[in-house]
């Protein structure tokens, strides 16, 4: 894959919310999982994990943890990335939360870019109320669930999303 080639994949993503229900097939699902392990981490304490989840009675309570955001009921799986604090702050003290939260932030980058080498569809969901999430996945108190990421066959929206212009972004030397 040449830069214009890794360009273009990364501009025809794009976060969907409406699913097929179709299942997803199990070798997607590994694939995805194996791509967030090649996600870089702080120190190689890959501090983070996660849940899948395909039970649609979980991913309806999910949804509703997630704000009544449908399509987290909607896709056919749920990748409930968490950071491990545990891995991370074992070597960096309190700085590790942070960098675990980084660790769990990468790999669900890489799994969403995993899904949409699979043509399949994602989206990244932030808004819920980790609690919840927390108890209903039965998390120990050292994980913090950071994202939901839905996963399958979807329809992606007719146009693509506005970008700020990349240089409203970025400061040269000082801000």
């Amino acid at each position: 894959m040449n830069s214009s080639d890794l360009f273009r994949f990364l501009k025809a993503r794009s976060s969907v919310r409406e699913y097929s229900g179709e299942p997803l097939d199990p070798e997607d699902i590994e694939y995805i999982l194996a791509a967030a392990s090649t996600a870089p981490s702080a120190g190689n304490r890959e501090a983070w994990d996660v849940v899948v989840v395909t039970d649609e009675d979980i991913r309806l309570e999910l949804a509703l943890a997630a704000l009544e955001q449908v399509h987290v009921r909607d896709a056919p799986a749920v990748f409930v990335v968490c950071a491990n604090y545990v891995r991370s702050m074992t070597q960096y003290g309190e700085r590790g939360i942070l960098y675990a939260v980084e660790d769990a932030a990468i790999a669900c980058t890489y799994m969403m870019l995993a899904a949409h080498a699979r043509d399949l569809h994602s989206c990244w969901t932030g808004a819920f109320e980790e609690d919840e999430v927390r108890e209903l996945l039965g998390l120990p108190q050292h994980i913090r669930p950071v994202a939901l990421l839905a996963v399958g066959k979807g329809t992606p929206p007719l146009e693509p999303m506005k970008r700020m212009p990349v240089d409203e972004h970025v400061h040269r030397e000082t801000w």
